[in-house]
């Protein structure tokens, strides 16, 4: 057997890392990179959440003020960053719902339902949307628009909130004199329930309906 010089050796050793050292060092850089990558993004993402989390807590603080009377403005502010710097997230779009609150009770039924609309048109969750649009429904009853208010709530709600959807449509349609509408509302609103959370409110407005009969 021929021994290779150690000149050979080197020759041999420069021909394979010419033809694959170069493209085996590109992937190990390559998959680096991308473990990197994914690192500073799950971090980012954390302190992003954190971020938005602690100013929520904030606006929370201004909303439900224990005297009762809630700093509009402070709310409004925290709000405004929310959106301006959590866009389209959960706790920038609760954050809408905290301001139409506090608008409602200011009496500024326009503004509320603007913040309600926001959230209606491009919900950052089913669960969200379904809110938005209950409170939107409740603030256009408010305006004397039952009618824009039910149109509102047509269709089928998720599972957890089809029964306050249908509770609302009864009381639209009370509203709007259409008692026997009402009352089916109030019925399947009811059915959707469990047995003893159904003597509530609910039961009270069924009543109600069954005295004007008499």
């Amino acid at each position: 057997m021929v021994s290779r010089t150690d000149d050979e050796e080197l020759a041999v050793i420069k021909d394979w890392w010419q033809r694959n050292g170069k493209p085996l060092l590109t992937g190990v850089i390559i998959a680096l990179a991308a473990v990197l990558g994914w690192n500073a993004w799950q971090k980012y993402q954390a302190n992003h959440a954190y971020g938005a989390s602690a100013l929520y807590q904030q606006l929370l603080e201004a909303a439900l003020d224990p005297s009762g009377k809630p700093d509009a403005g402070k709310v409004a502010e925290l709000a405004n960053t929310l959106k301006k710097e959590y866009s389209g997230t959960a706790y920038a779009q609760y954050g809408s719902l905290f301001v139409a609150k506090v608008a409602v009770e200011a009496g500024k039924l326009d503004d509320a339902a603007s913040e309600l609309q926001a959230v209606v048109d491009k919900p950052a969750d089913k669960s969200l949307g379904e809110m938005a649009r209950q409170r939107l429904a409740r603030v256009l009853a408010a305006q004397d628009k039952a009618e824009d208010a039910l149109k509102l709530l047509d269709g089928d709600a998720i599972e957890a909130f089809s029964s306050s959807r249908e509770e609302l449509k009864g009381d639209l349609l009370v509203q709007l004199g259409r008692a026997d509408e009402a009352r089916a509302a109030y019925e399947k609103a009811k059915s959707s329930l469990a047995d003893d959370a159904a003597v509530g409110g609910l039961q009270m407005k069924l009543d109600d309906l069954a005295k004007g009969d008499a």
